[in-house]
């Protein structure tokens, strides 16, 4: 047989709970219901805090405000980068180190058939927050210029 959630006795508690200040999850611990029914009903109920009410959180110690280091999207790395000059050797044509061998400062690029036996990968200096080296970030990502068409 179906029983509700919210009988009269539970109703009862939580407006008792919610008068005396407790929050939503101690009402929902002494109910015996989620926090989220708790929330839930009391949205129901058009049961709010007053605004001079705090909930706890604003009474916190706060210690200064630091700044987040600014964020530089791939995008503008890439386009930071130099232009390769037309005698540039290939990029990976002296690093190439296995699997085993890679690290935070090494490029990832696969050179040879990747699960093959004898694996390599690029192995030249990585660009700063890029997994590969200057040669490979332009190949790997493609900068949103349109393209020429061509009419024929």
């Amino acid at each position: 047989m179906f029983k509700p959630t919210w009988t009269a006795e539970r109703l009862e508690l939580l407006k008792i709970g919610f008068e005396a200040g407790l929050s939503c999850r101690q009402i929902a611990a002494d109910i015996g219901v989620s926090r989220n029914a708790v929330i839930g009903k009391m949205s129901r109920l058009n049961l709010s805090r007053a605004e001079g009410v705090s909930s706890g959180y604003s009474e916190r110690q706060r210690g200064p405000r630091i700044p987040r280091a600014r964020r530089v999207s791939q995008r503008q790395i890439l386009m930071a980068l130099p232009l390769p000059a037309a005698e540039e050797p290939p990029p990976c044509s002296e690093h190439c180190c296995s699997l085993l061998e890679l690290s935070e400062e090494t490029c990832r690029w696969p050179i040879s058939n990747l699960g093959a036996a004898g694996s390599w990968f690029c192995g030249g200096r990585t660009v700063e927050r890029l997994p590969y080296c200057a040669g490979h970030a332009r190949l790997a990502y493609h900068s949103s210029r349109p393209r020429p068409t061509f009419r024929g």
